[in-house]
């Protein structure tokens, strides 16, 4: 921040532009009702001023807040954003920067340049398991097949408050498995969530797989679902070396995958799925504002027709397929396949962010380079990652490394801290905050550009909440340090440093114990509902929500 001193904003002002960032003046309204904002042009002259501008030359996401006396007393603010969400997040920055006061706001001067250290940070969803709408029926917490359970307008329910929360917090994209439904409103209900998010700032990215995972239409009688397609085109199935699924090794528990039409794959070598493909994608970039597309080759079997074997007969591939995931997917199908998807999505949306996933735990393995030399530059490349090989790329992984991967730019995607890895309880709702964080500052120091999480339970969990935070404060600026978080950040949710430090070690002690002395978890339990009896409904809510969950455990005897 350069210079010092406040100027004070009070009455009528000016705001220019404010009908080309309908957001950004939203958010201004909504937050100084005290103001009466009007038009620039129909300003009289000796108002403050405040101008919202897009400025290219910025990155996404970046800005610059310029604040300085006008005209004696009055200021002039000009919020310059980077395209797309910039002027949103300096629009965020000014509101929290003001302080009210006697009928006005008062506004640190100067100058304050901003812009987001890794330039991906993404939540990683399934439409059935996003659950930010709590006053429905039909919430999941695990599942890859699931149908939807909810009511029909649950999916604009759920995903609007999940894009408010991730414009406030400039979290810029949200990946969505099964964005296409019938059930949930099919295509105009994905329409009105791409409209929302991206006068919002955020990108919708739809999830689909090559040949699986229900094709670019997720489920409905619809030419780009994947079961009407092949049950009208049968002679294009796959013919899978084994039965459907996986199983995590730091999962604690068996997963299920009950065969069904979601669970049909075509084969990824018969010219025929490809042109379909292509074709589904065009369409789905061409139809939807979308902000880009999360591609992977299908994580459940490959097709072992003589096509597809002898596009695999290569070392790497033959090397991989000794371990527990090698047969699981094939790295030759998405490097062979990927290219003709992402041109057909950047030819309609030439500034989407297209992720090709490039599947779990095998970041040193050959064949995510060998097989992949000729994938294009400018995909953002996910490398997935469990928790037991989190702990390995800590311990191994370079920035040298990282300049060397054939894939450029790179990202990693964190698997667990949620329902996928974990014991009977899951990660879902711990508190991951400081995962989140060193996994930033990591990806930051080994030149990774994002960091992708499963956002799907609500922050209406104050544990969650807090590890959202995290992510995406340390996914901006991944230099931060933990103190400054909590003193800036989880303090002022609780009330005090003192309280927020006191709120993640009793979250933590919880994670950490997958049993406890019931006489423990009364006593912990007492503490969050003393806790809880603060004045701000906020503060209290938070602590009911770690009580509630001392409860459970009490209830259960462990």
């Amino acid at each position: 921040m350069v210079g010092t001193g406040d100027v004070r904003i009070a009455g009528r002002v000016g705001l220019e532009h404010g009908e080309r960032h309908v957001h950004a003046a939203r958010r201004l309204r909504a937050a100084f009702p005290m103001l009466e904002f009007v038009p620039l042009a129909a300003a009289t002259s000796g108002l403050p001023v405040i101008r919202l501008v897009e400025d290219k030359s910025q990155a996404e996401g970046a800005f610059t807040l310029t604040v300085k006396p006008k005209d004696g007393s009055n200021a002039e603010i000009t919020i310059a954003g980077g395209p797309f969400s910039g002027v949103i997040y300096g629009a965020e920055e000014l509101i929290s920067r003001a302080k009210v006061e006697g009928g006005g706001i008062l506004v640190p001067t100067g100058e304050r340049r901003v812009a987001p250290g890794l330039a991906y940070r993404t939540f990683w969803t399934w439409d059935h398991s996003t659950n930010w709408e709590l006053s429905q029926v039909g919430h999941q917490e695990i599942g890859v097949f699931n149908p939807y359970g909810k009511p029909p307008a649950g999916f604009l329910g759920d995903y609007t408050r999940l894009v408010d929360f991730a414009s406030r917090n400039r979290i810029p994209s949200v990946v969505i498995y099964g964005f296409l439904r019938n059930s949930h409103g099919g295509i105009e209900a994905a329409k009105e969530l791409c409209r929302y998010a991206t006068e919002r700032g955020v990108r919708i990215v739809p999830g689909i797989a090559i040949g699986s995972y229900g094709g670019v239409y997720w489920e409905g009688d619809h030419p780009y679902n994947l079961a009407t397609w092949l049950k009208k085109n049968p002679q294009h199935a796959a013919s899978m070396e084994k039965g459907v699924g996986f199983q995590i090794a730091d999962l604690d528990f068996p997963l299920n995958f009950p065969r069904s039409d979601y669970t049909m794959s075509a084969c990824p070598s018969a010219p025929e799925t490809m042109d379909w493909m292509e074709e589904a994608v065009s369409w789905l970039a061409d139809t939807f504002e979308i902000g880009g597309v999360n591609i992977e080759s299908g994580d459940y079997g490959v097709c072992g027709c003589a096509r597809c074997v002898a596009r695999r007969n290569n070392e790497a591939e033959a090397a991989r397929r000794v371990d527990d995931h090698g047969d699981s997917w094939s790295h030759t199908d998405m490097a062979e396949n990927f290219p003709r998807l992402y041109r057909a999505a950047k030819a309609k949306k030439p500034d989407a962010w297209i992720y090709s996933e490039l599947q779990w735990d095998n970041l040193f393995d050959p064949v995510a380079h060998d097989a992949q030399r000729n994938m294009p530059q400018g995909a953002i490349y996910q490398h997935t990652t469990n928790r037991t090989f989190w702990g390995r790329l800590q311990k191994e992984l370079t920035r040298a490394d990282v300049e060397k991967l054939p894939t450029q730019p790179n990202v990693l995607r964190c698997q667990f801290a949620c329902q996928w890895n974990g014991d009977r309880r899951t990660e879902r709702y711990a508190f991951n905050g400081r995962t989140f964080a060193d996994m930033n500052k990591f990806c930051a120091d080994v030149g990774m550009q994002g960091l992708t999480v499963w956002g799907e339970p609500s922050p209406y969990h104050a544990t969650v909440e807090l590890s959202y935070l995290a992510f995406a404060r340390f996914g901006y600026e991944p230099t931060l340090e933990w103190d400054r978080f909590i003193a800036e950040d989880a303090a002022p949710l609780f009330g005090s440093v003192a309280a927020a430090e006191r709120f993640v070690a009793v979250a933590e002690e919880l994670d950490a114990n997958i049993e406890l002395p019931v006489e423990r978890l009364k006593a912990l339990k007492g503490e969050a509902r003393e806790a809880s009896r603060h004045a701000d409904d906020e503060v209290s809510r938070r602590w009911l929500s770690l009580e509630d969950q001392i409860s459970r455990r009490v209830f259960m005897g462990r």
